[in-house]
């Protein structure tokens, strides 16, 4: 699937974002090796930590349905900001996917590109904990 077609996918599912208290509607598209396409939005809730990000919704999809190997990841914002992942997504990502993974940020107009190695560098994983 191409770029245009993935920021697409993440700007659809904005509309079923649970977002009373922001209203900042965020969508996240994950591609897999295979081309198959997870989508997550975001869910806020009144006690702001136990909110879910769109990027957590969509590898969580992912995962439950055996998916294990990630090419891409776009996010949106309804405001089009150019929103990349926060840190706890970023971890989260990392322990599915791949240094090497792209995340794909829409800025309406245009894209930024980075890999997930880039966004974490550094990042916690199994081997450090054992």
């Amino acid at each position: 699937m191409n770029d245009e077609a993935l920021i697409e996918a993440a700007r659809d599912i904005q509309s079923e974002a649970h977002v009373p208290y922001s209203e900042y509607r965020v969508g996240a598209a994950l591609e897999t090796a295979e081309g198959e396409v997870y989508v997550g939005c975001n869910l806020e809730n009144a006690n702001y930590s136990n909110s879910l990000h769109a990027e957590e919704v969509a590898i969580a999809e992912a995962v439950k349905n055996g998916a294990t190997e990630f090419e891409r990841l776009v996010v949106s914002s309804s405001q089009r900001d150019g929103v990349t992942p926060c840190g706890m997504c970023r971890q989260t990502l990392a322990e599915f996917c791949g240094d090497d993974l792209v995340v794909v940020c829409d800025e309406g107009e245009s894209t930024s590109k980075y890999t997930l190695g880039e966004l974490l560098p550094n990042t916690i994983t199994e081997e450090m904990l054992e």
